[in-house]
């Protein structure tokens, strides 16, 4: 699988026999967009959630490099395989926020409860790459923006941290102008723990709904792309996947971190198990990294 940016010609819409494709120009705008939603992503990888007792830097910059197998889709039996060199940048103001857990305002923090923006993101594929999808329109890079409310659950007594997420995210195209794609809502129970042999690591454990714009666009298979091996599909609201993960990071200097991540989808009892384009029930997202912090601020910022 191509490891490069994903071509600014993409198709705006799906042929039909009453209006002809439409594709967007080939500009440093269209891959800045892309860019910007790799970086998106690779922030949220590049680090387990930031531990309340200990501050971060109120800004840093630096450079991410990292390298992930993605499941094309849930259910699918294709990985997208992309590596990336890319720039970050993070601001931890007391309302303005761009980190690895949230990027925009926040709204309201208590002890107890948290309401931000929240942010997800994940690659395009092209349907030539990908046998089951041959024939029909590709998967643009998507970016996911929405609130998010956290609630803090308590710390266990060897130091683990629970808390409960539920964000709701708005699905944009990157690769159609910011096209939208219908919403997520993503339901989410998550564990930190700050030092497991040097290690900063965080599991949790999800389940993934889509409405019907969401899971039309990835399941669906319109009339005009059916055939005997691929029937017709409308998608439908409802269970995308069932969703455990995992994340880790360590210093090995004072700005020198590696990281790994690892995501297990599982489709059993899905809206739209049904699909022809739904192929397995498990599959498995994973990657490594690097991150060099170039500048940091003396300033912490508060938790």
């Amino acid at each position: 699988m191509s490891t490069h940016l994903p071509p600014c010609r993409r198709a705006l819409q799906p042929p039909s026999a009453h209006a002809p494709r439409r594709l967007a120009p080939c500009t440093v705008r269209g891959r800045a967009r892309v860019a910007g939603v790799l970086t998106v992503a690779a922030l949220a990888w590049a680090a387990p959630a930031a531990h309340a007792d200990e501050p971060a830097p109120r800004w840093e910059v630096g450079l991410i490099a990292f390298g992930v197998s993605q499941q094309a889709w849930p259910g699918a039996s294709a990985q997208v395989r992309r590596a990336y060199p890319l720039p970050y940048a993070y601001y931890r103001g007391p309302v303005l926020r761009v980190d690895q857990e949230a990027v925009g305002l926040r709204a309201i923090k208590t002890p107890g409860f948290e309401l931000d923006v929240g942010f997800a993101g994940a690659f395009g594929s092209r349907a030539q790459d990908i046998p089951a999808r041959r024939g029909m329109p590709d998967l643009g890079t998507l970016g996911e923006f929405g609130p998010r409310g956290t609630w803090q659950l308590g710390r266990t007594a060897s130091g683990t941290r629970w808390q409960l997420e539920l964000p709701l995210r708005g699905v944009f195209d990157v690769d159609a102008r910011g096209a939208s794609r219908g919403f997520t809502l993503e339901p989410r129970l998550e564990a930190q723990h700050a030092d497991i042999g040097g290690w900063k690591v965080t599991a949790s454990a999800a389940v993934l709904l889509g409405d019907k714009r969401i899971n039309d666009t990835v399941y669906g298979v319109a009339p005009r792309y059916a055939s005997t091996a691929r029937p017709a599909w409308e998608g439908r609201a409802g269970l995308v996947a069932w969703r455990l993960s995992a994340s880790a990071s360590r210093a090995l200097t004072p700005d020198w971190h590696v990281f790994g991540f690892a995501r297990v989808d599982d489709v059993s009892g899905a809206a739209n198990a049904g699909s022809p384009l739904v192929q397995q029930r498990t599959g498995l997202t994973a990657g490594l990294g690097v991150r060099w912090t170039m500048l940091q601020s003396g300033r912490r910022a508060t938790p």
